[in-house]
């Protein structure tokens, strides 16, 4: 299938060194995702427009990551994972420099699509590497590696965001990647294996035209729902766009010979359940981190400062369970792993809804560590399970089908959450003297209704599902 070089710790096949390589370059592309609208006022000041126009910055980088991510498996078969993977690195670095050097919004807006196009080669072919290196008994501690971005960078973005533009500048927000892109990629020409296939068929550019179409129009429609006001003509206008492109794309990728995405893999059970419940719950949980600020500034009244600081609660929960996460899926075994965070997950999306100004400190303190923990646990088991029953010859082809579903998932979580709140808020404007934080408990109420589709699909698992870890 491919070269593999030494990456070896003793008996094993696993490179923690690589793995921590990738996660760290996760890492930066999450926080840069997210970053950018804590600093959104202070860009738009200094740029000279609206702080509303630089949601088009956030939009270029979201747009171009998702229409990007499904040819990056081709890449990485056809030109190698080490060359394709430092290249990517070196894009991303440079972009980020020429983000903080930007004089005006279109500048920034192509600096960030270029970004985009760094990320979208970058960490799926960085895990690609990992899984592949990686024995099947070796997975859980491979995807812990792998899963800590995702969990923290959405949470300490708006701390470190407003530190760096209270303190410093926004340029700060991009100029951090630049040391951490440089010494990433001297690591990487030591560390990836220059893994490649010896035969390749042609890209589909067919498929990539179609997905493109439908990831760019969704993510466009999404980033729309949250635009104030609304156009809701163009938000449908942008949907149907989008659900007719899937529709096209999916008939294409079961009638072509090579797809650019691989649905076969979506006939293992257990890959699946991590992509269609996962898919569901990573949703759910990627709008927490961004409505809890919200909530609190708006609804209680607090500075930027404080609710980061409090959102904090649910990262300091992440890490603390993370050591004990991977021994809990081996003792327990998968379904009983899910179904704790799933039904946990639900309860303190219902006791985020009971929140108010009045509630203790430290109790709210409490509900968001206790999410934290449960949010680490759903993490860690549906992303290793999705992995745990798909052949090391279709690794390249699920990992690219995993990493675009996941993508539009947390996509979708900010602007389903937002989506929910604007619709409580209008319903709730009809009736008086309504305080600013019902709308907010509605929403984490309706998002723990959505919740309980990933905790039904978890009690229809099979007691056996990923046995040989558990």
């Amino acid at each position: 299938m491919g070269k593999r070089r030494g990456t070896s710790v003793g008996s094993s096949s696993f490179s923690r060194v690589l793995a921590l390589l990738v996660a760290g370059t996760f890492f930066m592309e999450i926080l840069d995702g997210t970053i950018i609208a804590t600093a959104a006022a202070a860009i738009a000041a200094d740029l000279n427009v609206r702080p509303v126009d630089i949601n088009l910055a956030m939009t270029s980088y979201l747009i171009t990551l998702a229409v990007g991510i499904p040819i990056s498996g081709w890449l990485a078969e056809r030109f190698g994972a080490r060359r394709v993977f430092t290249s990517a690195i070196a894009i991303f670095t440079i972009a980020s420099l020429l983000c903080a050097l930007s004089p005006n919004l279109m500048f920034l807006c192509g600096a960030r699509m270029l970004q985009g196009m760094g990320g979208a080669m970058m960490v799926p072919v960085g895990r690609l590497v990992v899984l592949r290196e990686a024995d099947r008994k070796e997975f859980l501690e491979a995807i812990a590696y792998l899963t800590w971005p995702a969990l923290i960078a959405p949470v300490i973005a708006p701390v470190l965001g407003g530190l760096l533009v209270t303190y410093s500048s926004w340029h700060w927000i991009f100029l951090i990647n630049v040391p951490l892109g440089i010494v990433a990629f001297i690591v990487a020409t030591r560390v990836v294996p220059d893994i490649r296939a010896r035969k390749l068929p042609p890209p589909d550019w067919v498929g990539f035209l179609l997905c493109g179409t439908a990831l760019a129009a969704l993510v466009i429609g999404m980033e729309l729902v949250g635009a104030a006001p609304t156009p809701w003509a163009g938000v449908v206008l942008w949907f149907v766009l989008a659900a007719a492109g899937t529709v096209a794309a999916l008939w294409w990728f079961r009638r072509s010979q090579h797809p650019l995405l691989d649905l076969r893999a979506l006939r293992i059970p257990t890959f699946l359940v991590g992509n269609r419940g996962g898919a569901l719950y990573r949703l759910v949980i990627n709008a927490v981190p961004f409505l809890l600020p919200l909530m609190f500034m708006i609804g209680f009244g607090w500075s930027a400062l404080e609710a980061g600081l409090m959102t904090m609660a649910v990262f300091a929960g992440n890490v603390l369970i993370k050591p004990v996460t991977s021994p809990m899926i081996r003792r327990f075994g998968y379904r009983r792993v899910l179904l704790l965070s799933n039904i946990g997950g639900t309860l303190t999306l219902v006791a985020c809804a009971f929140l108010n100004p009045e509630t203790p400190l430290a109790l709210i303190a409490v509900v968001l560590f206790a999410s934290g923990v449960l949010r680490s646990i759903g993490f860690s088991a549906y992303n290793t399970l999705q992995f745990m029953d798909v052949p090391k010859a279709r690794m390249a082809g699920a990992n690219t089908l995993s990493s675009t579903i996941a993508q539009v998932a947390t996509g979708l979580g900010i602007a389903v959450g937002a989506l929910i709140l604007r619709g409580a808020e209008a319903i709730l404007a009809r009736i008086p003297e309504t305080a600013p934080v019902t709308g907010y408990q509605w929403t984490f109420a309706v998002l723990g209704v959505i919740m309980l589709y990933p905790v039904v699909e978890a009690l229809r698992m099979h007691r056996s599902a990923g046995e040989l870890l558990s």
